[in-house]
């Protein structure tokens, strides 16, 4: 029996592969510091004496929450190839500004709001202004105007102290059903402010200005504006932080440590969330787990009873292997496209 011939001009048959399903960089940073954060957090509510209740859980949350929303903050510069170290001065100014105006009924506590975010928003447009126009380095510039930042809130809280709308603080701080509302507001900045920024035309240039300026720029890509917006947005995510402090502490203060030990942190937070330090690839889902992280650390301290004045070795022990990790990946590529894939 002859073997069936094969008709001439027809095509081999390729083979079928099913669709490969690959996770971006960012979402593996998500997915990674959840991870990091579940068994950190699991580990610290079997050491606690109490458990983890809803007490418990809602302390836990409202101080992950402050450092959530400076990570936020930081993570928008940072796209861009940039690096914001005023946020944690902004953080500092919008509480001691809310500490005086947002007060009395809920109109005026309504509008004390509003001031404070819109002060937020306008210290992030100046760092923004400056970096693009001025040409100059955001590290420079940032660090100049935390020094203003901060010098504005020694004038509008010389000495700890002020108030707050004792309904608005009860209401950022409780939790509703063992939900602390502190967690409900971070997924509102994300549905609201995150999630519609990075599906917009200057949200989606800040990765490309990350990725590739100058490749960036001979697409035509609004790149004075989209980092312009990317620093304004870093300074209201940073007043929202000062307002959810303000709500904590029902009080203001001006203390250079605060700023200082929230602009670090947030760093911190944010390579341990994924986002790439060299731009162009991060989330800031991914900086609010980075934060739960770095808050976590501090309460396992206790629990462990070791000494609380250690607790910043140990945080800057997590920052540079953090780091170091994210800096060996860069090295150990061949095609730096495969950064942002």
């Amino acid at each position: 029996m002859n073997a069936p011939t094969k008709a001439i001009g027809s095509a081999p048959t390729a083979r079928r592969s099913g669709p490969r399903f690959r996770l971006t960089a960012a979402q593996r940073g998500i997915l990674l510091a959840a991870g990091i954060f579940a068994v950190m957090f699991a580990v610290y509510g079997w050491k606690q004496s109490v458990g983890l209740t809803p007490n418990v859980i809602n302390t836990a949350a409202n101080k992950g929450a402050l450092l959530a929303l400076v990570a936020m903050a930081q993570t928008l510069p940072i796209l861009t190839r940039g690096l914001d170290l005023s946020v944690g001065a902004v953080f500092v100014l919008a509480n001691c500004l809310a500490s005086s105006v947002v007060v009395g009924d809920p109109m005026m506590t309504g509008v004390g709001i509003v001031v404070v975010l819109i002060a937020g928003l306008l210290c992030g447009a100046l760092n923004g202004v400056i970096i693009v126009y001025g040409r100059l380095q955001p590290l420079i510039v940032t660090l100049a105007t935390g020094a203003i930042f901060f010098g504005v809130s020694l004038a509008i809280r010389p000495q700890p102290g002020g108030s707050v709308n004792f309904e608005f603080a009860d209401f950022m701080t409780r939790s509703t059903y063992a939900v602390p509302h502190s967690v409900i507001l971070l997924v509102m900045v994300v549905v609201l402010v995150w999630i519609p920024y990075r599906r917009s035309v200057l949200g989606r240039a800040a990765f490309a200005i990350g990725s590739a300026e100058q490749a960036a720029y001979m697409s035509g890509v609004p790149i004075e504006r989209a980092k312009v917006l990317a620093y304004a947005l870093s300074g209201f995510l940073a007043a929202i932080g000062g307002l959810l402090l303000t709500a904590l502490t029902y009080s203001g203060a001006a203390k250079i440590t605060i700023a200082n030990d929230y602009t670090l942190n947030s760093i911190g937070a944010v390579v341990i969330g994924g986002t790439s330090l060299f731009g162009g690839v991060g989330s800031a889902i991914g900086s609010i787990f980075g934060a739960f992280v770095m808050r976590t650390v501090g309460d396992l301290l206790i629990v462990f009873d070791i000494n609380p004045v250690l607790q910043p070795l140990f945080v800057g022990i997590v920052l540079l292997v953090a780091v170091s990790i994210g800096s060996l990946r860069i090295l150990r590529i061949k095609n730096k496209l495969d950064l942002y894939r």
